[in-house]
């Protein structure tokens, strides 16, 4: 017999999870969001940056021919391999590989979702990163990202660890944990191998949300160890590199999803150097990654930015 969940009993969990303050906080600003959408759904369309209209995104480039060529584009899957000197892995993880998978939109973005099913099996890695938007739009339902992650998560062979982006309910947390993806929400974890440690934090949305704490993420990483953050956005580089982090893993810009020849993209979304919209960058001694991402958002296109699954391959630095 199928068991009901109430809402009752889904917020008490989330509290339970997470405290009672972040849900208050995170929850209310959700509720906003998805109120002012069906309050003002044609102003709010109206007031949308022009350049985004996935009418005007798509009837341009069937006007320059390149329509077709950028739908392809959206699911040719690039792996890519980043070898990662860190001066404080200890010894026993030397060679340890992460896979980080980032920007799924997993109900917008169908084709990369098959593709990706594809190539996960043939990879090796020690643990998989997830780093936020699962769901395609900013707000409604969360079902159909739910049930593409469980498919997707069939796939996945390592221990799996995640954080939310600024596309992403905090409602859908308690289903990926029982699937078997641990959220951070500005927490952090050790992880083990041999005798040695390093620890693994994660962050609430920076971008969008603004709920993140790296203060708290970083409060019970013990002083001097390496230390890996995870964030939706890159935009929180100053504050990771001055909390000590040695990694920070990131997505959301898309790379640009739509460039310019050479890879240059029209807009990023975020806040920070053009340098660090995507690929590895350093700050302040900090190691950063930016994914561009595996799936698309507004319109599952792509030119000039293949989307891609990254291996780190951490090293002895």
């Amino acid at each position: 017999m199928l068991e009901v969940v109430t809402a009752d009993e889904r917020a008490a969990e989330l509290e339970r999870r997470f405290g009672w303050l972040h849900c208050r906080l995170r929850l209310g600003i959700e509720d906003d969001h998805e109120a002012r959408r069906h309050r003002h759904s044609r102003r709010w369309q109206r007031r949308r940056r022009w350049y985004l209209s996935p009418a005007l995104i798509r009837t341009a480039l069937q006007l320059t021919g390149l329509y077709w060529r950028a739908r392809r584009n959206a699911a040719r899957i690039q792996i890519r391999r980043h070898r990662v000197g860190l001066r404080r892995l200890p010894p026993d993880f030397n060679g340890f590989t992460i896979l980080q998978i980032s920007d799924l939109h997993v109900d917008i973005s169908p084709m990369a979702m098959r593709r990706l099913a594809e190539l996960l099996p043939q990879l090796e890695y020690d643990l998989c990163v997830l780093t936020g938007d699962y769901r395609g739009r900013t707000y409604g339902s969360c079902e159909a990202t739910i049930a593409g992650m469980a498919d997707l998560r069939r796939h996945i062979a390592a221990p799996a660890y995640a954080v939310l982006g600024n596309h992403d309910s905090l409602r859908i947390a308690p289903a990926f944990e029982a699937m078997g993806i641990r959220m951070l929400v500005n927490e952090a974890v050790p992880l083990q191998r041999g005798g040695a440690r390093v620890n693994l934090a994660g962050i609430d949305d920076a971008h969008y949300y603004r709920t993140h704490n790296i203060e708290k993420a970083a409060a019970a990483i013990p002083h001097g160890e390496l230390a890996i953050l995870l964030s939706h956005t890159p935009e929180v580089y100053r504050q990771a590199a001055h909390a000590g982090f040695d990694l920070l893993l990131s997505g959301h810009t898309h790379g640009g999803q739509i460039c310019l020849p050479g890879a240059i993209p029209l807009t990023l979304d975020s806040v920070l150097p053009r340098h660090m919209g995507r690929g590895s960058w350093r700050y302040a001694g900090m190691i950063g990654y930016t994914s561009v991402g595996v799936g698309s958002s507004i319109v599952s296109l792509r030119l000039n930015c293949p989307p891609e699954i990254t291996l780190h391959e951490l090293r002895d630095g």
